[in-house]
């Protein structure tokens, strides 16, 4: 190898010597992530064991004949085979290739098993996923409900994924993660299993889970703030600005189904009791301390698919023909999650040679490792997309408790009790007993009991009195055995709207916003999801457990939930915005929307677009993906343009604000110096008014965790990407929930949350202006900090800066390892509630928390004109060269054609592997 020759004395030039080095380095590196000193050559070797074989032959167990895996230059894998059972096996395997490590780290997050893979630290975590029991529901799904074809469907990829396993022995031949973990942990792998896909559909779940978060801190505000003051933190959906996904429709009275034609009668709208008062939600005694407790228990919980709250959310949007170019619909859709590496979408089609009632899949789109099936994209009749609905599906009970149980009505009901064990890599194992009610699990109990096995004494922090006081207890719809995995494969199938409904009925969690497109014109949306109907309060507070007028009488019939089909105004968006306004509907599907203005926007361009006979293009599409204005700006920039500044330096920031359009391009000063002085607004009128307990209003990314080598204290560390946040003060994350607190605060010169105390620098401001004038100075200096004195070098993307970060070692291994598994950053234009959501969190800094994971505009009909991209690239494989190959392009606003037909994918396949019986 180049690094062992030798050179003549004297001859070394220092371009040779510089070279030689840089290799050196290189290969030391590669070394230590591998785990092996045997020189560059095997660590070298190491790494590129766990690449796929994309070429050639591979022979299957349990193959019936022959599959063919097409890959383009992207990697992207399209599978071609004669039945379904070949084809989900193949899939296991494909998915085993690219993205087993991946695969490995969810289910045992999902299973309450990160200990035995990173070690101690993660028992506390690991102890409150077993309380929430998402692989014991998702066992009983597989045991109990799913149907016979979805379980063949299971074991099938299932297989394919073992077969794979039993191909790669050794776990540093699977990945080179394993490799470093094996550095530090004696770790095996397990068999994939079909319950292993179903769980993942739980942590799905619990990342969209709706307003937990919003419930424990409406209660905690008590302790500081009046029930008029924590109203206008938490407004109403502002329907007048913002339209809602159906703008019309009602459920029939005399059918009982909803009616996208029917008209509301006076006796619609949401009735559902009183809401549980301040007392038993407040913050006094034992339920503030078990709340507090509780929401530091959920920070612990990794997010696996973003930040709960604001930026959890996506667009989509589909347009009817008669407004297109193609005469066809037009679909676009683009899921915001947290930034993962390799991405949290996997691209791929699952084709049947010759689609026939024995084998009916022919289907493209994204899907997740580990799950088989397509869960966005289309067949070769219909298109669908997917947002978070948002639905309240979660409520949290206060509970009193006692030794012998749980009161209800007067009467003392017991628990329902079993033991967990943890087992953890290179310590003892713990030992948790959870305690459930008639509702779901005593989640407070996770703050105590962690025994380790053989002993009785607790280990970590010390437990709260279990005997008696109060307990705070979880009902969610996701704890309830469902068909969501049914409806993953009915859509796949699905022909029409009828089919398409079908399968929506069976989407019961997470609740989606499902949108549709057929290739005979029709455009439609649907609302699934199982819904709770409440037979008292509205889930905004925790609910009083002993009284049971506060329990959960049933759930929304699915023929009641909101749908549309071929509106008269031609498009359907979706983008986390109100369903339908609650005047209108008899039950209550949340009362914790998104706001409404990514939605707004893009309902306003698709007018600006149709207006006068205009035709919108798939690349108008595109265009639209990227819009990055910001609503605020329209709002504050004009007030901060009539401030009268002295101070030149400060002057000469506000200058930048003058004839700025309020698009966010990277190249942007002006929206550099407006995010930051937004941030100072929010910091300055709310961040010292609110209670510090609040974690959401300061909220992090909890990304998984890394075991490294090192002092046993610097291993197996949770990390959360809390940016530049302050610990003792709870600022205001800047999602457009806080567009509408300040909108009305806007047009008051003098209001309470105006009024900040002074300090030795600043003086105290009582009035808007002089809040604003505070504002724009502490921006300017910040920003002088960050990105220097000279004005005319500011960019938002220096900024607002992406860093793709792999996952565990990536997060928590040693520097040098992170530097070989992350990559970035990229300066990125967007920002947060822009329909470009390049999210990021006023608490924490500018840097981006979550992004349009991927992107879709999909060409009804003429299907391989359609376009795609992925935030990074198939391959989870570091040092592949998909594995971040598709990040230029979507950082760009790009997208990639996508090939569907088989002419197209021929056209475009560069690997052709034969998976042979």
């Amino acid at each position: 190898m180049p690094s062992n020759t030798t050179a003549p004395p004297g001859k070394k030039t220092a371009k040779k010597k510089g070279r030689r080095a840089r290799l050196l380095l290189l290969v030391l590196v590669v070394a230590l992530v591998a785990g092996i000193g045997f020189g560059g050559y095997w660590g070298v070797s190491t790494v590129r064991a766990s690449f796929p074989q994309t070429t050639g032959e591979i022979r299957l167990d349990k193959l019936s004949a022959d599959v063919e895996v097409k890959r383009d230059a992207n990697g992207v894998p399209q599978i071609y085979a004669d039945n379904e059972t070949d084809l989900f096996r193949a899939q296991g395997y494909v998915q085993a290739q690219d993205r087993f490590y991946e695969m490995d780290v969810r289910r045992h997050v999902t299973a309450g098993r990160l200990s035995e893979m990173f070690g101690e630290s993660q028992v506390d975590t690991d102890a409150f996923l077993r309380t929430l029991g998402w692989r014991r529901v998702a066992q009983q799904e597989y045991d109990e409900v799913l149907s016979p074809e979805t379980k063949k469907n299971l074991q099938a990829y299932a297989d394919g994924v073992n077969a794979y396993l039993k191909d790669h022995a050794k776990p540093a031949d699977v990945s080179v993660e394993y490799a470093a973990l094996a550095l530090t942990n004696d770790y095996a792998i397990e068999p994939w299993t079909p319950v292993d896909s179903v769980a993942w559909l739980k942590a799905m779940a619990w990342d969209l889970r709706g307003n937990m978060q919003d419930e424990i801190d409406r209660s905690l505000m008590t302790s500081r703030l009046s029930a008029q003051q924590i109203k206008q933190l938490y407004p109403e959906y502002p329907y007048a600005l913002h339209q809602p996904i159906v703008d019309k429709g009602a459920v029939d009275e005399s059918t009982g189904k909803f009616d996208p034609k029917a008209e509301a009668t006076e006796e619609d709208g949401t009735t559902t009791g009183d809401t549980p008062g301040s007392g038993p939600g407040g913050s006094g005694g034992g339920v503030a301390s078990q709340l507090g407790a509780l929401s530091e228990v959920l920070d612990t919980v990794p997010a696996l698919l973003g930040p709960n709250g604001n930026g959890i959310g996506s667009n989509s949007w589909v347009v009817a023909g008669r407004y297109t170019t193609s005469g066809k619909p037009l679909l676009a859709n683009d899921p915001h999650l947290a930034p993962q590496l390799p991405s949290l979408w996997y691209q791929m089609g699952l084709h049947c040679r010759s689609v026939s009632a024995t084998c009916r899949y022919d289907v493209a789109g994204y899907t997740f490792s580990g799950m088989p099936g397509v869960i966005i994209g289309h067949n070769d009749k219909i298109a669908w997309g997917l947002t978070n609905l948002g639905a309240d599906v979660t409520d949290l009970y206060l509970e009193k408790i006692g030794p012998d149980g749980y009161l209800v009505d007067g009467k003392v009901k017991p628990f329902v009790s079993r033991e967990e064990t943890i087992k953890v890599a290179g310590g003892s194992d713990r030992k948790i007993t959870v305690r459930s009610t008639e509702r779901g699990p005593l989640v407070s109990d996770r703050s105590s009991e962690l025994e380790q096995v053989g002993q009785t004494a607790p280990v970590g922090n010390a437990a709260p009195d279990r005997g008696t006081g109060y307990g705070v207890s979880l009902q969610w719809t996701a704890l309830q055995p469902g068909r969501s995995m049914d409806a993953i494969f009915a859509l796949d199938r699905a022909k029409d709207f009828t089919t398409f409904r079908a399968a929506a009925k069976n989407f019961e969690v997470p609740s989606q916003n499902l949108i549709y497109a057929d290739t005979e014109g029709n455009i439609g949306y649907q609302s699934p999801g199982k819904i709770p109907q409440r037979a008292k309060g509205d889930g905004t507070l925790p609910a009083p457990g002993w009284d049971s007028s506060y329990r959960w009488k049933g759930y929304i019939p699915f023929e009641q939930l909101p749908y549309e089909y071929n509106p008269e105004r031609g498009y359907i968006v979706t983008a986390n915005q109100a369903v339908i306004d609650g005047k209108n509907y008899p039950d209550l599907l949340t009362k914790d929307w998104g706001y409404g203005s990514r939605s707004q926007r893009i309902n306003d361009l698709i007018e600006s677009k149709t207006k006068d006979g205009g035709k919108i293009s798939p690349d108008d599409m595109r265009t639209m993906q990227t819009d990055n204005r910001s609503e605020i700006a329209t709002l504050l920039n004009p007030l901060l343009l009539k401030i009268d500044i002295a101070d030149p330096s400060v002057r000469e920031a506000q200058k930048l604000l003058e004839g700025w359009d309020y698009t966010q391009e990277p190249d942007s000063a002006a929206a550099a110096y407006f995010n930051a002085v937004w941030r100072n607004v929010l910091k300055l009128a709310f961040g010292n008014k609110l209670p510090k307990e609040l974690r959401a209003e300061g909220d992090c990314i909890n990304v998984l965790p890394a075991q490294a080598t090192g002092p046993v204290d610097e291993q197996n560390k949770l990390v959360r990407e809390c940016g530049e946040r302050d610990p003792d003060s709870a600022q205001p994350d800047g999602g457009d929930r806080w567009y509408e607190v300040v909108r009305p605060l806007l047009k008051q010169e003098k209001n309470e949350w105006w009024t900040t105390p002074g300090s030795r620098t600043d003086a105290a401001t009582e009035t808007r202006d002089q809040l604003l004038a505070r504002a724009m100075k502490d921006a300017r200096w910040e920003l002088t900090a960050k990105l220097g004195k000279d004005v005319s070098t500011w960019s938002w993307g220096r900024l607002h800066q992406l860093t793709l970060k792999n996952q565990t070692l990536g997060t928590a291994g040693p520097g040098v390892v992170q530097q070989l598994l992350n990559r970035g950053p990229w300066n990125l234009g967007g920002g947060e509630a822009a329909v470009d959501a390049t999210g990021w969190n006023a608490a924490g800094g500018y840097d981006v928390i979550w992004v349009p994971s991927m992107r879709m505009v999909v060409n009804v009909g003429d299907w391989d004109k359609s376009r795609w991209v992925n935030l990074t690239g198939a391959s989870g494989h570091a040092f592949h060269s998909n594995y971040t190959d598709q990040t230029d392009a979507w950082a760009k606003g790009e997208l990639y054609d996508w090939a569907y037909g088989k002419a197209a994918v021929d056209a475009t396949t560069k690997d052709t592997l034969t998976l042979k019986p």
